[in-house]
């Protein structure tokens, strides 16, 4: 495989994966919020008590921590789906909250092996590799499509 072939290869696959890449950290926001919530609301209802601390105040400290989590996971998502529909990589704000959602998602794997189990830690590995492919499939140093590049002079 010759490198032209190879870069069509990789441009033709960077939208599909961009894409993914927004409905799996979409999913998973939905998800961390629903979690919080159910928890939160397992907490209030069992008037569980950690140390003395006050049961309301658990069941909300948990939903505000999975409501901001789960808002951070879907701006992420918005980003590589502006990336994926535009074909265009991300601003330089926009890369740096996917490289921020990449080093989450690594340390999160690290603490699924041990607290959930290695099904859990195998979907994390999944949406990293996929933010991971998003980044490296939408370098800004790589050549726009549709742009010649220009000569060099001499």
């Amino acid at each position: 495989m010759t490198d032209r072939t190879a870069a069509a290869a990789a441009d033709r696959l960077r939208r599909p994966v961009a894409g993914l890449t927004a409905l799996a950290l979409a999913v998973e926001g939905l998800g961390i919020a629903l979690i919080n919530w159910i928890l939160g609301v397992v907490v209030r209802r069992q008037r569980m008590s950690l140390a003395g601390s006050d049961p309301k105040l658990m069941a909300l400290a948990a939903w505000i921590a999975g409501g901001l989590f789960a808002l951070y996971l879907l701006t992420c998502a918005f980003v590589a789906l502006r990336a994926a529909l535009r074909d265009r990589p991300p601003r330089p704000a926009g890369r740096i909250l996917l490289i921020t959602c990449g080093v989450v998602h690594g340390l999160l794997g690290a603490f699924c092996v041990g607290l959930v189990g290695w099904g859990a830690f195998a979907a994390v590995m999944a949406v990293l590799a996929l933010i991971v492919c998003t980044l490296l499939a939408y370098d800004p140093l790589h050549r726009a499509p549709g742009r010649q590049e220009a000569a060099p002079s001499r």
